[in-house]
Formats: C-alpha cells, sequence, structure tokens
C-alpha cells in the first residue's frame, strides 16, 4: 500500500500582492480628486474678468509662502546651485506659467467640462513624447490601458459636450495647449531632475522663480489682481486654488519619480471623472448610465498602465 494514499496535499500559489504596488494607485485617485475640484475653482475666479498672470502671480505667492512655512518647520532648505536654478525655471515654465496662462485665458469662454476633455489629452501627449525620446518603451497593454482611458473620457464627456459654439473650437485647440506642456514636464521631471531632490522643494524652488518671472509680466499687462480690498468668494478661491495646487502638484511630482511619466499622467483621467462626480454631489447635476461604464473603463485602464520599476530621483515622502 502506498504510504501517501488517503494523504491531502494542498498546494500554496503564490500571489505576488504587494501592499506597495497600490500604493502609486491609491496616490493617484486621491490626488486626482484634488485636482478635480479645482476645475470649477478656476471656473469661478476667471468669471470677474483678472488677467491670466495676476492670478497665476497668487498662485505662486501663495504657494511658495506655504511651502516656506513647511521647509521652516522640517529645517530643509532649499539647493539653490546653478543646476537646481535651471531646473527650477524649466518646471516654473512648463508646469505653471505657460500652461496656466493659456488655461485661464480659455476658461471663461468654454464649459469646465471641456476644460477637462483638454486635460485627459495629457497622457496621450505624455506616451508619444515618451516613445519619441525613448523614455518609454512601446507595451501593448499599456497602450490598451491609456486608450481604456481615453474611451472612459469620450464615455463622460462626449455625449454632453457641445463644439456648436461659435468659436468653440479655437478656445479647445488653445486649451490643448496647457496639456502638451504638462506632458513635457512630466517627462522631463522623470528624466532630469537631480538627484536626491524632495517634492517640495521642486515645488518651492519652482514657485519662487515664477514669482521672479511672473512679477515683471504681471505689471507690464497690467493684469496686477488687488487683493487688500475686502475678499469675497474670488480672492478665496484663489487661495485655494493655490493650497489645492501645492497639494496636487508635489503628489504629482512624487508619483512621477516614482512610478514614471506615463503612469503618473494618468491622472488626468481621475480629474476628469472627478469633475463629473462633484458635479453630480455639489451641483446636482444627472448622468445616464454612459458615466458608471467609464468608471470601470477608467479603472481598467490604471490597473493596466502599471508603474515601470526604477530608481527615483525625487525623494518620496514617509
Amino acid at each position: 500500500m502506498n504510504k501517501n494514499q488517503g494523504k491531502i496535499y494542498v498546494y500554496k500559489i503564490p500571489l505576488k500582492l504587494n501592499p506597495a504596488n497600490f500604493l502609486p494607485l491609491a496616490w493617484l485617485l486621491l490626488l486626482g480628486s484634488v485636482w478635480g475640484s479645482t476645475i470649477i475653482i478656476t471656473k469661478h475666479i476667471v468669471s470677474t474678468g483678472h488677467g491670466p498672470l495676476g492670478l497665476i502671480f497668487w498662485q505662486l505667492a501663495f504657494g511658495a509662502l506655504l511651502l516656506s512655512i513647511i521647509a521652516r518647520f522640517q529645517g530643509t532648505s532649499l539647493p539653490m546651485s546653478w543646476v537646481h536654478l535651471r531646473f527650477y525655471t524649466i518646471v516654473a515654465l512648463v508646469g505653471t506659467v505657460i500652461p496656466n496662462t493659456f488655461t485661464y485665458m480659455v476658461a471663461a469662454y468654454i464649459p469646465a467640462g471641456l476644460l477637462a476633455i483638454g486635460i485627459a489629452t495629457v497622457p496621450m501627449f505624455s506616451l508619444l513624447i515618451a516613445l519619441a525620446i525613448k523614455s518609454e518603451r512601446f507595451d501593448s497593454l499599456r497602450m490598451l490601458g491609456i486608450l481604456l482611458g481615453a474611451l472612459a473620457i469620450l464615455l463622460i464627456l462626449g455625449p454632453e459636450a457641445d463644439f456648436s459654439s461659435q468659436g468653440i473650437g479655437l478656445f479647445m485647440l488653445v486649451a490643448l495647449i496647457a496639456p502638451f506642456f504638462y506632458a513635457i514636464e512630466g517627462n522631463y521631471l522623470a528624466l532630469k531632475t537631480p538627484p536626491n531632490m524632495h517634492p517640495l522643494n521642486i515645488l518651492y524652488g519652482a514657485s519662487v522663480i515664477g514669482l521672479v518671472i511672473c512679477t515683471p509680466l504681471t505689471l507690464a499687462t497690467g493684469s496686477w489682481v488687488d487683493l487688500s480690498q475686502a475678499w469675497t468668494s474670488v480672492e478665496l478661491g484663489i487661495l485655494a486654488n493655490s493650497v489645492l495646487h501645492v497639494i496636487a502638484y508635489a503628489g504629482y511630482i512624487w508619483i512621477v519619480g516614482l512610478s514614471g511619466a506615463v503612469f503618473a499622467s494618468q491622472v488626468a483621467y481621475v480629474v476628469t471623472l472627478s469633475g463629473v462626480l462633484l458635479g453630480i454631489v455639489i451641483l446636482g447635476e444627472s448622468h445616464s448610465s454612459l458615466i458608471w461604464l467609464a468608471l470601470g473603463c477608467m479603472l481598467s485602464g490604471l490597473v493596466l498602465v502599471q508603474p515601470r520599476k526604477t530608481v527615483s530621483k525625487i525623494n518620496a515622502p514617509h
């Protein structure tokens, strides 16, 4: 008789479910929701006719002030070598000054939903740039993930977007300048960030340099926004946008260093989805079942676009 007869063998199948793999995805969902809320705020603060550069100035000023306080409590100093100054300048230009100028220019003329559609093109631009400079390799599953995200955007906003208004097409073309520069920034951060840079230091340095750039431009163009008067919801909106910008932007930079520019660019999908959901909750909007189908496509796309394994040059917060 076989001595092994009658025994039950249990084979353990190893499941590679490392919780660390879900951290970038969790941050992506959180930051996308925070970022999505700024679309509604942006629409509100441009409604008074303030010039783009004046709004960008205060966004950078409030951000720099908040970051300086954080740096003081942390006891950290801002690296100011020529290499770092050049890095801050490029990040300030392609990540804030140029894209936000065009966003504020068109925000008063197109619906918030169309602004969200424009932001959703960041992953497409990012992947094209990454492939062009050979920092990412073509992968059919990652491409499928991006296509699913794009499909989700179309399902959410395609049926509701009105492109028949006079001049709306031109404004949309101008709006697409912003996501193109965000894609450039994402790839630049992934490749050119100086070693051991904390995301808050990157944003702090870019905010300071951005202020240096924006101050003379704001004064020369007559775009100064006077905040010395009694504050209204517009001024509060400018402050809120600045704080949310620090939170979302620092987190975005961290994700770029951790998981790559293309994965980080998926935040654009979450931004659009959160904008729709906030509209339902806050504004009482209602949508068809296509919205929930879009949610499924969105989550599927995020799963397929897995973070690449890399050693980050950006210090992730602990």
